[in-house]
């Protein structure tokens, strides 16, 4: 933490405020690495309609959130910005608790959520403005 109480993630290398909640989805706000934001809902409903034919870029099996997996999410999602997570572990419970550290330590926007598959987002603001996903204004 900085000396102010905010949070610091090393991923990002910045000290950035921490919401009040640290979950992430409709309940919770999302801290975002590159661009700070709060989804509307037009621009969720933009984005699951991008994500619906996708496919899942990275599988959660019972091993969980390792390191490699982390690595190999961090930068599908800094390439594509929308991807599709599938957790593939136990209960409701544990799925819900793999996305929320998904999130939280990514900085991602949860947009959807449907049985195993999650639809997490996060602008890159380092990709050239033309190879950048454009969510409608809000």
């Amino acid at each position: 933490r900085a000396p102010d109480g905010r949070a610091s993630y090393p991923m990002t290398g910045g000290v950035h405020s921490l919401p009040s909640s640290d979950s992430c989805g409709p309940g919770g706000r999302a801290l975002l690495h590159f661009a700070p934001m709060n989804l509307n809902e037009q621009q969720k409903k933009f984005l699951r309609g991008l994500g619906h034919q996708r496919k899942p870029l990275i599988i959660v099996g019972e091993a969980g959130l390792t390191e490699s997996l982390l690595a190999e999410f961090e930068s599908t999602l800094a390439h594509h910005e929308l991807i599709k997570v599938r957790v593939r572990v136990g209960d409701r419970e544990t799925r819900d608790d793999i996305i929320r550290k998904l999130c939280d330590t990514s900085g991602a926007h949860l947009v959807q959520r449907i049985g195993n598959v999650a639809l997490l987002f996060r602008q890159n603001l380092k990709k050239k403005p033309d190879k950048r996903l454009r969510l409608p204004a809000g």
